[in-house]
């Protein structure tokens, strides 16, 4: 069998590869295809995954492709992770939306925005091709905003189109790990959209333990540290780290502003220190080198990630650190692709598996339009994906979700049809930007910024 990955010249190409090794038994894949529309990349980020692969006894083969055509010939599953604008849009993104005072993260708010912008028409026609060339196909979507460019797809007709995000299984695991048991063990209720969902129950066995996690201090303290004790139990769910984004929104633009660069600009100049210093390697040669350099850079980027809300290494001490050098691990976190894996293996052989993923509600939760893509616990088996009945929810998390679900649709509309005005309709719903004047001025920049991805809207 074989399997497609769009944006496989990314920094997370060699990560995937990893997860499939775990993986390529128990779903039977021989050919993993790597597609991109960056030659440099694909060619470096190629050779070190046939050097993970060459490690582990070549148990399948890697190809590389610059032609989507021939990456979707005969794919039975594609993985979408693409970056349209490239490490450079999402800096873009990023400082224009501090500059007008709101916060700029790439899937949430206005940067969620721009990054949609360039995302669904590239997304869109990808999506256009599979049906063509491989019309039975999957295509599981983790490019950002995942949620809304889900959204998008389905809306387009494209209904074999999942969004996956390994956070949507966070609480999950965080269960899993106080109660010291395997994650397969825990069955979550998981209700929300993409980067704003909470999990409301999980079940080892036919007991409800989360009620009991969350009165337990060492679980919050390790698991939801990001929020106070006291809201999570206000809340009464294991909240979903973007959340963060929304409860301490203040606290989080202050942190990033105090920064000497953002997220976005940190790691432009990472990735271009990572692909010089294989460069400096011949990777077919030297591939021990070439392994340890791409986990040390591993290491370096996920020192400071979200570091001002869970108390990481700073940007300015990480720094430091000039040259990428780890030891090469056996496995590594699986990530997205542990998600996309594990749906392929239970829709090819019947799983059943409990997971959470970004899918049309089709009246799982109450309040919701039965097309709204939601991110929400599913059971996957041979006969598809079936959304679990979630209900009514508390109103508090309905009202923003159907506030964020606005958002959404504008954004779509405003991006499908190239239209300014209802762009800044769509940046005063969301609740981060909410002005009149804000959203005008960060609609007029993006669209300046990325003219020549975009074209002129009217």
């Amino acid at each position: 069998m074989k399997l497609a990955l769009v944006g496989g010249g990314g920094v997370r190409s060699p990560l995937f590869v990893m997860s499939l090794l775990n993986w390529q038994k128990r779903i039977g894949v021989d050919e993993l295809c790597l597609m991109d529309i960056d030659a440099r990349k694909l060619d470096l980020f190629g050779a070190v995954c046939r050097q993970i692969v060459k490690r582990a006894g070549d148990p399948f083969k890697i190809t590389t492709t610059l032609d989507a055509r021939t990456a979707f010939e005969g794919a039975r599953h594609v993985v979408t992770t693409i970056r349209a604008g490239q490490d450079f849009g999402r800096a873009i993104d990023e400082r224009i939306a501090l500059k007008h005072g709101v916060l700029g993260q790439e899937t949430t708010g206005p940067g969620g925005f721009a990054m949609a912008m360039r995302s669904i028409p590239a997304l869109l026609e990808y999506a256009r091709l599979l049906q063509e060339v491989s019309p039975g196909a999957w295509m599981y979507n983790f490019t950002n905003p995942a949620g809304l460019v889900t959204q998008a797809l389905r809306d387009s007709g494209f209904t074999r189109t999942v969004g996956i995000c390994d956070g949507a299984n966070g609480g999950q695991g965080a269960i899993a790990a106080w109660a010291g048991v395997d994650m397969a063990q825990v069955r979550a209720e998981v209700f929300g959209l993409n980067h704003l969902s909470w999990c409301r129950r999980a079940f080892i066995g036919e007991k409800n333990v989360l009620p009991a996690a969350l009165a337990d201090d060492r679980f919050l303290a390790d698991m939801q540290h990001l929020f106070e004790p006291d809201l999570v139990r206000q809340i009464g769910m294991h909240c979903n780290e973007y959340l963060y984004y929304y409860y301490y929104a203040e606290q989080a633009l202050q942190a990033v502003l105090s920064e000497s660069k953002s997220r976005g600009e940190e790691i432009v100049e990472l990735n271009q220190r990572l692909l010089e210093q294989l460069e400096e390697v011949d990777i077919e040669r030297n591939p021990e080198q070439a392994l340890r350099i791409f986990f040390g850079y591993e290491k370096r980027r996920g020192a400071t990630y979200m570091h001002y809300a869970y108390g990481g290494t700073s940007i300015a001490d990480a720094d430091r650190q000039l040259v990428f050098d780890a030891d090469i691990p056996d496995m590594a976190g699986e990530g997205y692709a542990g998600v996309a894996l594990a749906v392929i293996e239970a829709l090819e052989h019947g799983g059943p598996l409990h997971i959470a993923l970004n899918v049309p509600n089709q009246g799982a939760i109450q309040g919701m339009a039965r097309d709204d893509v939601v991110e929400v616990s599913c059971r996957v088996d041979g006969d598809g994906i079936h959304v679990m009945d979630i209900g009514q929810i508390p109103p508090a998390q309905l009202n923003l979700m159907k506030t964020i679900k606005l958002y959404e649709h504008l954004s779509i509309e405003a991006i499908l049809t190239c239209a300014r005005t209802k762009a800044v309709e769509a940046l005063m719903v969301h609740p981060l930007v909410l002005s009149y004047p804000r959203a005008k001025a960060l609609v007029d920049d993006y669209l300046n910024a990325h003219i020549d991805l975009v074209g002129e809207w009217k």
